[in-house]
């Protein structure tokens, strides 16, 4: 009788101990799913908390400044498929202690710009400049905070935000890259302000500081600090009524408003499994393509995904629509939200040369853009890495663009642009460097598109490899 109950015990502790394990289990497969949904939701406010604690950690620049690259960008600048074309100028603010003026100046002849301003999520508040609500005139932007219900004074653009923080972009144009057009489109973005509505009367000087010599490396860290971005911007910002439903989401993996988030070893282990899992849904989505634009079997496509640039535009407000899934794969390419895409800006991405095969930066390509682009400003084609969507590291250049006097036509007037480890003999000007060891992607950039781009009586053709 003693060795039966001895073995009816062995038995109840050998089921509570499975029965342990599978719940285990099952609690961890759930931190590992909700990782990834976490990943897939909050990639864009990550995306903006990479660039601003890059900002912070290897630049003078502070919330309330300007940090800009004072020469057309090139490999330092690791942010997500950035214009090497024209000059950077990018501000954060916060208006926890109020609203946030962003006083922006009328184009001039021969200088402009083009300037997104967004919230932490990304979502676009207003384009500003030549392409923008103000057609060049310039005007003092005021950024507001959640809720807020105080007459403004006449003379601004008020623009409403659900959270505190957010950003502007500002492109300064460049007439060339020569260095007195450089210098000319430095002076005139420097003729922005940024202070706090409450100091209108007297603003502060805005402070700016170049940072075209540090490696500002805000890509995607594809690892369990990912959580660390999330995290804290969860805590710094008001739930968005929409998000609300991440709220339990998050408190499984240590993410809870009000309280720290130090996740032990083993959650870890799982959060890093959820980054992995959540990268390759979001590169997979990526790899089977955004829908073409210029023709149904054009290589080359939207730069985001149609529903997704619609929801942008009504603030994500529409009833029956909110395409989390789809804004998860955009902000792993790219970074900042345009108000009116395809209005006063267009982009088009080909990952893919015309055979469908992926670029090989050890091959050599052609692209021929067509004469007479359809655009009142330019257009430009820049080449990016294809795993981290930022510059080609360590080459010379990124990008060609119709602001290139030199390129060489063709008779018809068509451009022959060449990308590759080497330039073709006597083509240098038309080149585009690329790393041997890694693939690229390509972006064409029409700004100032016209109706007869978008009626796609202009095409442009695929990007042919060529044999050596």
């Amino acid at each position: 009788m003693k060795a039966l109950a001895f073995l009816c015990l062995l038995l109840m502790g050998s089921s509570a101990f499975a029965a342990d394990k599978a719940s285990q289990r099952a609690f961890d497969g759930e931190i590992e799913r909700k990782a990834v949904q976490a990943v897939v939701w909050g990639i864009p406010v990550v995306n903006y908390d990479l660039m601003r604690q890059e900002m912070l950690s290897k630049t003078p620049g502070k919330v309330g400044q300007v940090i800009y690259w004072g020469r057309p960008l090139d490999w330092r600048n690791q942010t997500l498929t950035p214009n090497p074309e024209a000059l950077y100028f990018m501000t954060f603010f916060t208006t926890k202690d109020g609203p946030v003026v962003l006083e922006l100046p009328a184009a001039e002849s021969g200088a402009s710009f083009n300037g997104n301003i967004v919230n932490a999520w990304q979502l676009p508040l207003e384009d500003a400049g030549l392409l923008g609500i103000d057609k060049g005139k310039g005007g003092k932007f005021v950024v507001l905070p959640p809720g807020y219900k105080d007459q403004l004074p006449d003379g601004y653009i008020p623009l409403q935000s659900e959270v505190y923080g957010g950003y502007m972009l500002l492109r300064s144009n460049l007439r060339s890259h020569d260095d007195a057009d450089v210098r000319a489109s430095i002076a005139y973005g420097k003729k922005m302000k940024v202070y706090p509505l409450s100091a209108a009367a007297n603003p502060p000087e805005t402070v700016f500081s170049d940072v075209k010599d540090v490696l500002f490396d805000s890509t995607i860290k594809w690892n369990e600090s990912f959580f660390d971005n999330l995290n804290r911007v969860i805590q710094e910002e008001p739930w968005i009524a929409r998000d609300r439903v991440m709220i339990d989401q998050l408190k499984t993996l240590g993410i809870e408003k009000g309280k720290p988030f130090s996740p032990d070893n083993h959650v870890k282990s799982l959060l890093s499994k959820g980054i992995g899992e959540g990268r390759a849904l979001l590169e997979a989505k990526y790899d089977a393509g955004l829908p073409p634009f210029f023709t149904d079997k054009s290589r080359w496509t939207f730069p985001a995904y149609p529903d997704l640039i619609t929801a942008a535009q009504a603030n994500f407000d529409a009833p029956d629509a909110y395409p989390v899934d789809h804004r998860g794969v955009a902000y792993s390419y790219a970074y900042i939200g345009i108000k009116r895409l395809g209005a006063g800006q267009f982009y088009s991405i080909s990952i893919r040369d015309s055979r469908g095969r992926d670029f090989e930066g050890g091959k050599a390509y052609r692209l021929n853009v067509p004469p007479n682009v359809p655009v009142e400003q330019y257009w430009s084609v820049t080449a990016y890495d294809r795993q981290t969507h930022a510059l080609i590291k360590n080459v010379a250049r990124a990008s060609r663009s119709s602001q290139i006097p030199d390129l060489q036509k063709n008779s018809d007037g068509s451009i022959d642009l060449y990308f590759g480890p080497k330039p073709p003999k006597g083509k240098e000007t038309n080149w585009v460097p690329t790393d041997p060891k890694r693939k690229f992607e390509l972006m064409f950039r029409a700004y100032g598109p016209t109706k007869e781009f978008f009626d796609k009586k202009w095409v442009l053709a695929d990007v042919v490899e060529v044999r050596r």
